[in-house]
């Protein structure tokens, strides 16, 4: 049998960037930084840093055809900071982005008038940066070039960032500097077996959000390798992984950690939790695949495959809602938090009546989207598909007389039992399906619904995937089927 190391081998020497790669991106990032220099010379623009950040860039923890560069421009405060003196803080946001809105139009678009650049525009995170494509040698690179304020790590670790991504050029020298060349290849595998268990960053298709490649990059620091890694990874739903040595007793005391699944705590910002926004559904699948894995070790394990289109047998209690994006400006993430939030509405109203009575069982959803091609689908399974017309809704206790007798003449035909009063009634829905309805009144209006039914009537190829995600790779873990 191979052993895990000879796999581990193996899979590296498919996933680490060829030195033409590397040659590529330092030529583009050069390229870029004397642009960008001369620009500014000849705006008068002052700056502190031009640096490329993220795996591409100083962590170098990138995978094989990887291109994409994000460059950071880091900027003096003290040349602002009177500005933005005594401001709140939505003062302060609105202050900043328009200075950085200035600066990308000003200067940075502008510096991209070279024929390798096409496209230059402005995308919004919590503030502007620019996005550009570059094309050579039948390569498309996507280059986003974000403004920062150059912050001192005293500085953020004392009173935190005056921007989210004022932290991400300290990130890039923790890592560099943190790992060593073989830990930088164990990151490699760890985010090549995230991506083929399809939990990888805001486009998993398990669960809201996968593993980010900074989660990988700290999984390697606080395990040292990819092996202790595995073999600790079910440990990490139970224990806090903390640069500062704080136990999670301690850190779910703190008030925004409280309703964490995982906890890993960002070397550089004490109160920052990098794991908060990975979904529960993915850590349950990659760890089952890691214990799969670790007794049955293949390379299938690493290898990248397109989820199957479920088959139509055995749906019954399954439901599907396919929805097509409008308006191809409207972010994915946008549509995809819009289907995450109808799923929470159908589970939070499907498993209960308005009076609190049980309504049609255990409910348990997944969102599958293929952005490219506009598709949004809610996949949902339904424990009890089809209930009674009527059910039993229960009133006051029989001893407290003043309810008692209001609610009697209200509802003539009560019960008594279990010392309270109790009345039957009608349903709004006895079938699931009818329920879904109300779906159509609730969608976002980015959202088209093409077809709402049982699973088996699925119309297309990505709604039967979201299918097969929710049957076979979430509800697993809530349910015994």
């Amino acid at each position: 049998m191979t052993s895990i190391n000879e796999i581990f081998e193996e899979i590296l020497s498919k996933i680490v960037p060829t030195n033409q790669e590397l040659d590529l991106i330092n030529k583009i990032v050069e390229k870029l930084k004397y642009l960008l220099n001369n620009k500014a010379q000849a705006l008068n623009i002052k700056y502190v840093s031009i640096e490329p950040q993220g795996s591409t860039g100083i962590k170098q923890t990138q995978l094989k055809n990887d291109f994409d560069i994000d460059l950071f421009i880091g900027l003096d405060y003290n040349q602002y900071k009177q500005k933005y003196t005594d401001l709140t803080k939505n003062q302060f946001k609105k202050e900043s982005k328009n200075d950085f809105l200035k600066l990308c139009n000003d200067w940075i678009i502008k510096s991209l008038e070279s024929k390798e650049f096409l496209n230059p525009r402005i995308l919004y995170a919590e503030h502007p940066y620019v996005s550009v494509d570059y094309f050579t040698s039948n390569i498309k690179l996507k280059i986003d070039i974000v403004l920062h304020f150059d912050l001192d790590l005293d500085f953020i670790k004392k009173n935190g960032p005056k921007t989210a991504v004022d932290r991400s050029p300290w990130h890039g020298r923790f890592i560099r500097d943190s790992l060593t060349p073989d830990q930088k290849n164990d990151v490699r595998l760890l985010k090549q077996f995230f991506k083929a268990c399809h939990s990888y960053g805001d486009k998993s298709a398990v669960g809201k959000v996968g593993f980010i490649g900074y989660s990988a990059e700290l999984l390697i620091y606080h395990f040292k390798s990819i092996e202790n890694c595995f073999k600790n990874f079910y440990t990490i739903k139970d224990i806090a992984l903390d640069y500062y040595g704080r136990s999670k007793t301690d850190l779910q005391k703190i008030l925004h950690f409280q309703n964490d699944f995982l906890i890993i705590i960002d070397p550089i910002d004490k109160n920052r939790n990098v794991g908060s926004a990975i979904s529960d559904k993915a850590y349950n699948y990659v760890n089952l695949r890691i214990k799969q894995f670790i007794d049955n070790p293949s390379k299938d394990f690493f290898e990248i495959h397109d989820i199957p289109e479920i088959k139509p047998d055995g749906l019954d209690k399954f439901f599907i809602v396919e929805c097509k994006n409008k308006d191809q400006n409207v972010h994915y993430t946008i549509c995809r938090d819009k289907l995450y939030s109808l799923g929470d509405i159908i589970t939070t109203n499907g498993e209960k009546e308005y009076s609190h009575a049980n309504r049609f069982g255990k409910i348990v959803f997944e969102v599958y989207f293929e952005d490219k091609i506009n598709q949004y689908n809610l996949a949902i399974y339904c424990d009890k598909p089809i209930i009674s017309e009527t059910y039993l809704r229960r009133g006051p206790l029989i001893a407290e007389k003043k309810h008692a007798e209001k609610f009697k003449k209200s509802n003539p035909n009560y019960i008594e039992k279990d010392k309270y009063l109790w009345v039957e009634t009608k349903r709004e829905y006895s079938k699931f399906l009818d329920f879904l309805n109300f779906v159509e009144q609730r969608i976002s209006d980015k959202l088209e619904v093409i077809n709402i039914s049982n699973a088996k009537n699925a119309k297309n190829a990505s709604g039967k995937k979201a299918i097969y995600v929710l049957k076979n790779m979430v509800l697993p873990f809530y349910l015994k089927l």
